[in-house]
């Protein structure tokens, strides 16, 4: 039985995600935490994405499927209506083909218990196939802080891994744009930022990020030109500022996505 204010609510986006959305939300069902409800918002998938979660939610009450009647385009529509319904305080993101370590909310919620942060992600590992994960067990995990000014210069939160204030996530909803689309999380995390200082970070890979073609965030030039967008349009920053920002981005996210395939 669902009790009536989990501790975190999950939100889940999906689009055409019959191909892996079981093996992902078997991982929010296999965390060690058990106070918890899913919210899949389905963006109207022309695929059996639906039939999927539906049998999963009649086997598991906390398991609750919004199907949306018209399509955003995007992970930011749904995203937004996930975090209105989220019946907690607390709401947490996972993409429908990534997978959360069995700890993963566990860690994050004691960080949030002993600091009261009210924003706080984990590092991510890249994988391809899940036959091949495996989940160590972890004892000390070391805590960075990931501030406006350093998510400026270089992206260091992974979406599937954030905890954050439902309160706060209101003020500061994605951007459903379509030319938003695949830097929304990005420019949400900047406006959070301004608000509440500071990301906590655990250092240790509690997320598994799911290498496919046909990523929205795959085609690097077009990364480059969204990212330059976001700048250029950020208050109160110049030309030239969002061009050095621009270039720091990239330089880091080759580094990291791309050399030592995590973040």
């Amino acid at each position: 039985m669902i009790s009536s204010q989990p501790r975190v609510s999950v939100v889940m986006p999906a689009y055409n995600a019959s191909a892996f959305i079981a093996e992902t939300i078997q991982s929010v069902l296999g965390q060690s935490v058990e106070d918890w409800e899913l919210i899949v918002v389905d963006d109207c998938s022309t695929d059996n994405t639906r039939e999927v979660v539906t049998a999963l939610s009649n086997e598991d009450s906390r398991i609750r499927l919004i199907a949306l009647e018209k399509n955003f385009g995007g992970p930011a529509g749904p995203r937004n209506v996930g975090v209105k319904a989220a019946r907690a305080d607390l709401v947490a993101f996972l993409d429908s083909d990534d997978i959360w370590h069995p700890e993963k909310l566990r860690l994050q919620l004691e960080v949030i218990n002993n600091t009261e942060a009210a924003f706080v992600c984990t590092a991510m590992t890249d994988f391809v196939d899940e036959s091949h994960l495996s989940f160590p067990s972890i004892d000390n995990v070391e805590q960075t802080k990931v501030t406006y000014w350093s998510q400026t210069v270089r992206a260091q939160i992974p979406t599937s891994s954030v905890i954050a204030s439902k309160a706060l996530l209101m003020r500061t909803p994605f951007r459903e744009d379509s030319d938003y689309k695949a830097v929304e999380d990005y420019h949400c995390w900047l406006q959070v930022l301004q608000m509440v200082g500071v990301c906590v970070k655990l250092q240790v890979p509690l997320l598994y990020y799911r290498r496919s073609e046909g990523q929205i965030s795959g085609s690097k030039l077009m990364m480059m030109k969204k990212v330059l967008m976001v700048h250029r349009e950020y208050p109160g920053r110049s030309r030239i500022a969002a061009l050095a920002f621009t270039f720091t981005h990239v330089l880091g996210g080759f580094y990291f996505r791309f050399l030592k395939k995590g973040m």
